[in-house]
């Protein structure tokens, strides 16, 4: 006799033992796995998209407040001297958010790294070669220079710890000019005319003691600003300060870009109105004879 028919269900069932695949593998887990794998390019992506806005808004910020960067953002002698001695015996350097090339030595070899396209326009004929990149992300070898070096850029980085890590991997010295902002609220025009500037500096700068941390075995050199400094940073015009007063002078300095326009506003009409009266002169009188100030910038050497 032959063998009886079997039943739909059976045929179904027999096909596909526990809900398996030919790999033996249960739908379940199928199912699980697909979610780990969507789940890990979402967070990838989301990632991915997190830097992409925080590239985007570095560049977009320095090609906003970097029109005529150079028409007040010069090399100091005094300051350059500093930075010099600092890489003395280093025949090849990388300035990391080389902005226009302030500061770059002219007697050795050099690679600059800027990301802002306004910044890099404005670079010299004369100046070295640029790459378009980040401080996080240098497009450079293991050990490519000598020495890593960096000017006033450290408040502009997504993220200053990374964007040191990667001076470190590429050269083997690290030359950092920075502020320190728990100088922030003695500079009398933060103090005494803009207190949202001492927020706005905390907020964007590293602490001395954080940065030093960062590279190890670092040595730090107090930078005083000379009254007549040639450089028109933030507080370059301690001893002038008519010049704050000038749209053209605080198109230089990023601090007026952190902070509200209304703020500022009102802190430049409060110092024209100082200044008009003498209040100003009488309350600073010591600011009228000296030579030059610490004001909180740092030489970082390592």
């Amino acid at each position: 006799m032959g063998r009886p028919p079997r039943r739909q269900e059976e045929i179904e069932h027999e096909g596909h033992p526990g809900h398996e695949d030919c790999f033996g593998h249960s739908l379940a887990e199928i199912a699980s796995t697909c979610v780990a794998i969507v789940a890990s390019v979402f967070i990838s992506l989301s990632l991915f998209l997190v830097s992409l806005c925080l590239v985007v808004k570095t560049s977009a910020a320095y090609d906003r407040i970097g029109v005529g960067y150079t028409a007040t953002r010069r090399p100091d002698p005094r300051i350059a001297a500093q930075i010099e001695a600092a890489l003395s015996g280093c025949a090849s350097v990388v300035n990391v958010g080389a902005g226009s090339g302030s500061y770059e030595p002219t007697d050795r070899r050099v690679v600059a790294v800027e990301l802002a396209a306004t910044m890099i326009a404005q670079r010299p004929p004369h100046a070295a070669p640029c790459l378009r990149g980040r401080a996080e992300a240098l497009p450079l070898r293991d050990g490519a220079c000598d020495a890593a070096l960096s000017i006033l850029s450290l408040h502009h980085w997504s993220d200053w710890r990374a964007g040191l890590a990667e001076m470190r991997r590429v050269g083997g010295r690290v030359v950092l000019l920075t502020f320190d902002p728990q100088w922030a609220d003695r500079f009398w025009f933060t103090r005494d005319y803009l207190p949202e500037g001492i927020a706005a500096d905390v907020a964007a700068w590293p602490t001395l003691e954080e940065t030093v941390a960062a590279p190890p075995g670092a040595a730090v050199h107090v930078v005083p600003i000379p009254r007549d400094c040639f450089d028109g940073f933030y507080c370059a015009y301690w001893a002038r300060p008519a010049a704050y007063l000038d749209a053209d002078v605080r198109r230089g300095m990023s601090i007026f870009a952190r902070v509200a326009d209304a703020a500022v506003a009102r802190a430049v009409a409060q110092l024209r109105d100082d200044l008009a009266s003498g209040a100003w002169q009488a309350r600073y009188p010591d600011l009228q004879t000296t030579a030059a100030r610490d004001l909180g910038y740092r030489l970082v050497v390592a």
